[in-house]
């Protein structure tokens, strides 16, 4: 979508374009009612003030919709090809990263309780891989920090994908 087809779209189209971004109806909410913007950078700048800090509660909420990291999801929402897209150095074919991410996976949500989230557009598997295994010895309140940063850059990379100048 075009920056002036955002600025001048009614509110719900808006923000159905914003929601798969991130599903965090307050950074939703204020960035479509902000509109207009300027420029496509005036929006990325208030997107990212906005982003910050997320709450505990939105972090969980925008958790929910993500899958774990080696695992494809298969829908066809907007947020599913994203995420498809931004996983693709993940080779599900590689058999041993693939064991080796879940069981970190595994060991990460028993310690964590949620999904391991982490930016992996412009990652490669491997580095993934060493992120998850060196998150796995933080505090959780370190790694909440981290998984709220993620988010953060997540949001802001969607939404570079979807508002073009």
């Amino acid at each position: 979508m075009k920056l002036a087809e955002f600025n001048t779209a009614d509110t719900a189209a808006a923000a159905e374009a914003l929601k798969p971004c991130i599903d965090v109806r307050r950074w939703v909410e204020a960035i479509t009612a902000a509109r207009p913007f300027a420029s496509r950078a005036a929006l990325l700048d208030f997107a990212a003030a906005t982003a910050s800090p997320f709450t505990a509660a939105e972090v969980e909420a925008a958790l929910a919709h993500h899958p774990r990291i080696g695992e494809r999801p298969t829908a066809s929402t907007a947020e599913a090809s994203m995420s498809r897209s931004e996983q693709s150095a993940v080779d599900p074919s590689d058999n041993g990263t693939a064991t080796a991410l879940a069981a970190g996976n595994v060991a990460y949500e028993e310690k964590f309780g949620r999904v391991f989230l982490i930016r992996a557009a412009g990652r490669t598997a491997p580095e993934i891989l060493a992120a998850l295994n060196t998150r796995l010895s933080n505090s959780p309140a370190e790694e909440d920090a981290i998984v709220a940063q993620q988010l953060r850059e997540i949001a802001l990379l969607r939404l570079e994908g979807v508002i073009s100048e």
